[in-house]
């Protein structure tokens, strides 16, 4: 893996040890930037369940502000810990190994709010994409969304989602090989 543009362009990216995790493909990952290309530069960034970081790395490679990593296998925690030592990264981010409901939390109780949140639990986990997405869309979303943020679920192409997760609606698909991305947005005043 590799990080594909901006400040750290080309560099390497290790992958976790063990079968814990599943990467973003280089392809998927660029595919996601390209779409979300003007939002980048100066956003807080959510990568949760980050595997090895590359998601965010990539969000910090183009601009990002400030990233949260959130993720509970300690192989990737580590993995994530050496990919920002490797690059040199030293500040603007918070590797938070207590997982997901915990990093939700922690952001609360620091007041961080996030213009892009990026979730990729494991495709057959289920309850974790209805979890956080419904924490994501319930009433913490005052506090952990910015009011035009948005929320891209990768998941199975063969998954499908809910139209609403509370105040948190459906807008875009983008299906690449076996992979998907959901895209969601808080619904207007009108349409909730």
């Amino acid at each position: 893996m590799r990080v594909i543009a901006g400040t750290y362009r080309s560099r390497p990216i290790a992958a976790p040890r063990g079968t814990e995790t599943r990467p973003t493909s280089d392809r998927l990952r660029e595919t996601l930037f390209n779409i979300l290309a003007q939002r980048i530069e100066g956003s807080r960034f959510a990568d949760l369940y980050a595997g090895s970081g590359a998601v965010g790395i990539e969000a910090i490679s183009r601009g990002a502000e400030f990233v949260l990593f959130s993720e509970n296998a300690a192989s990737a925690t580590a993995a994530i810990r050496a990919n920002l030592t490797s690059l040199g990264i030293r500040q603007n981010f918070t590797v938070e190994p207590g997982g997901t409901s915990t990093a939700l939390k922690q952001a609360i109780r620091r007041n961080i709010s996030f213009d892009i949140v990026f979730l990729d639990p494991p495709y057959e986990a289920d309850a974790e994409y209805t979890r956080t997405l419904l924490t994501l869309g319930g009433e913490a979303h005052t506090s952990l969304l910015a009011p035009d943020a948005v929320v891209i679920a990768e998941h199975s192409r063969k998954q499908s989602f809910l139209p609403r997760y509370g105040d948190l609606e459906h807008y875009r698909t983008h299906k690449q090989g076996d992979a998907a991305l959901s895209f969601y947005r808080i619904a207007r005043a009108e349409s909730r």
